[in-house]
Parts: C-alpha cells; sequence; structure tokens
C-alpha cells in the first residue's frame, strides 16, 4: 500500500529511509531524535550531523542510517507549538514536503515517518495528523513510494472534529439484525423485525426437513415437471449470457469518469502492480478492501458501491464495524482513502487495500 498507517517503534521499521525529527542545532534532543540516535549509533550519526550544521524549521536533510535497518535517515526541524496563527502549520507541511522531495532524489522506494512535532514541540496531534496526510497523500498522488506513518502508542494518535464523533454516533446506533422491512406506505415496522425473522425461519427449517412432495393429482404433477424443465432451458439460457463482470463494469465506470488508470490506483491507494493484475486478469477475485477502495477513487454513492461490490460476489455487512465506517464514509461522500484509513486505524480496524 503507498501509504500505509502502523503501530510500531520507528526504529525497528524497515524503509529505505527513516525520518527523524530533528534538534535545530548539532546536538540529540529527546524523543524520536534520541532513540534514533541511540539506534543507529550516536557517534557516528552525530559526526554526520555536524556536517549539515544548524538547521531551519521545515528544512530536511540526509545522512546515512548506520545500524537501523535503513539506508538513509532524513532529518528534519518541526515547528514548536504557540498558537498556530505563527506559520506552525505551513512549517510542518513543509517538513514532509522537503522530507519526501530528498527521499524521491534518493530513490527511495520506501520512507517512514513520525508524526512530527507532536512530543516535545506540543503540535497538537489531531492537526499534525491532518497535515500529515494531506501531504503524503498529495505526493503519491505523483509519485510511486510507501510511506509509513509511524505511530509508536495509542495516545500518540488522536482523531478529533465532528467526522470522528459522527462516526462514533453511527457505528453505537447502528442495527445489527436484517434491516426492517416498509409497509406499503413506507414506513418501517421495527416491530415485526423478529417476528417476521422468526417466521423465515421456521419455513427455512420446514423446506429442509420436509419429505418427498404429494401431488393431488396427476395433472399438478404435469404442470410441476413442464415449470421445472422451462425453469431448466431459462438457466441455461442465462448460464450461455452471462451478465457484466467486476473488471468490465469496473473499467466501464472508469471510462465513463474520464479517469486515467494512474489517477485511480493513485486515489484508491493500490499498488499499480495490483492494478495491473486487475486489468490483466479477467478472472481475479478482489478483495473488499480493495473493491471499497476503488469505489472511494471513483466517487461512487453507496448503492453503485454494493452494485460494484455485488458484481465482485461481496456485499457490506451491517454488523461488521470496518463496513460501518466505510459506508458512512462514502454516504457522507469522504472520497479520500487517506483520511478513511485514519479513522479505520483508530477503531484498531483493517485499512483499506492492505
Amino acid at each position: 500500500m503507498p501509504l500505509n498507517i502502523i503501530r510500531n517503534d520507528i526504529t525497528r521499521v524497515a524503509a529505505d529511509a527513516i525520518v527523524n525529527t530533528a534538534n535545530p542545532y548539532v546536538a540529540v534532543g529527546r524523543g524520536v531524535d534520541s532513540a534514533i540516535y541511540g539506534a543507529a549509533g550516536w557517534e557516528e550519526l552525530l559526526k554526520e550531523r555536524g556536517k549539515i550544521g544548524r538547521m531551519r524549521p521545515g528544512h530536511a536533510a540526509a545522512t546515512p542510517a548506520f545500524a537501523l535497518d535503513a539506508r538513509y535517515i532524513i532529518h528534519t526541524v518541526g515547528p514548536a507549538w504557540r498558537d498556530g496563527s505563527h506559520g506552525e502549520l505551513e512549517t510542518l507541511a513543509n517538513c514532509y514536503r522537503e522530507s519526501l522531495r530528498i527521499a524521491g532524489e534518493l530513490h527511495c522506494e520506501s520512507v517512514a515517518f513520525p508524526l512530527i512535532s507532536t512530543g516535545t514541540y506540543g503540535f497538537p496531534k489531531d492537526k499534525a495528523l491532518q497535515i500529515a496526510v494531506s501531504e503524503i497523500s498529495a505526493f503519491l498522488f505523483s509519485h510511486e513510494m510507501t510511506v509509513y506513518l509511524v505511530v509508536y502508542d495509542k495516545e500518540a494518535f488522536v482523531i478529533s472534529g465532528k467526522a470522528f464523533s459522527d462516526i462514533q454516533s453511527f457505528i453505537d446506533e447502528a442495527d445489527i439484525v436484517p434491516p426492517p422491512v416498509r409497509d406499503q406506505k413506507g414506513s418501517y415496522k421495527p416491530e415485526r423485525r423478529r417476528e417476521e425473522r422468526r417466521s423465515y425461519d421456521m419455513d427455512l427449517c420446514a423446506a429442509n426437513y420436509a419429505s418427498e412432495p404429494v401431488y393431488e393429482s396427476l395433472d399438478e404433477f404435469d404442470i410441476i415437471e413442464e415449470s421445472a424443465f422451462l425453469a431448466e432451458n431459462d438457466l441455461k439460457e442465462i448460464l450461455n449470457q452471462p451478465g457484466e463482470s467486476f473488471q468490465e463494469m469496473l473499467f466501464r465506470i472508469i471510462d465513463r469518469k474520464g479517469m486515467t488508470d494512474p489517477e485511480v490506483y493513485h486515489k484508491a491507494n493500490i499498488d499499480r502492480k495490483l492494478f495491473s493484475k486487475i486489468r490483466s486478469f479477467k478472472k481475479y477475485t478482489p478483495s473488499k478492501k480493495t473493491v471499497l477502495a476503488l469505489a472511494v477513487a471513483l466517487e461512487l454513492n453507496l448503492d453503485e458501491t454494493v452494485d460494484l461490490l455485488q458484481h465482485a460476489g461481496l456485499a457490506l455487512n451491517p454488523s461488521n464495524r470496518f463496513d460501518l465506517i466505510v459506508g458512512y464514509c462514502i454516504a457522507h461522500k469522504i472520497y479520500n482513502v487517506h483520511v478513511i484509513n485514519t479513522y479505520l486505524f483508530d477503531y484498531d480496524e483493517p485499512l483499506l487495500v492492505g
């Protein structure tokens, strides 16, 4: 996945480049900076850092990674939070832009970021997360790279705001039994749910344990046999003229939207090789996460999403929290896969694509 949010110690992440929240001076700071120096090797790393000299907030520079499971350490100086009106937001955004630019120049295929400035510099975590996701997703729209946003613990990852509270309310109020049937006037009859479900279950049991059918007359038997014969012929005709496949429907929608393949797989946060496999192999069976990521990238509404899932032999489950969160986002036109993934990550649910 091009952007993956993971919970780990950044010094243990295997990537071509590890981003360090550096001290502006040639000195070892606290938090992530101290941990990276400890894992890479204090003396060697500090000597290389000395060649860079003093760094200004928002700037970035690279050194070898030494003992880390990486080729480079990209050092960037984040802003100290004051009140948000002193350029902190733009400075933090520039930390991500400059770090990603350097990673690209170094031909890195993967890079791991911490949530910059959220430790001793006191940058609000929710604002820092929004900036990180926005800058990384913008970069990935035109670059091929795998980016890890590394969160050390649950407390370090905070989502706030109306969208999150609305999702929580939606999950809390979600009905895990099958949806009610409307009456002729279009009104729901919730009191009939259990009765209808019990009736359905009893009918199913009766069908399963039914004995051989008893016919009232030979005419009735002939009618049934004729109906069975016609049904069999209809089935053969249906099988000889199969409906639209998942791939056919997907690429028909892409053409209708006027989108290119790169636009789709970048927006869907899908690896180019995976998308190529979907296009090349007609019998490729996608996962639900992949189909939903594509639905988000194509900005399908909920009915269109359900239809695309059905063509892949899948469905949304109203009792599944992952499905509820993604369904909520689509219904409310939240069409940024990376934003949806932040919600899923906070609820310890698998991310789209994965």
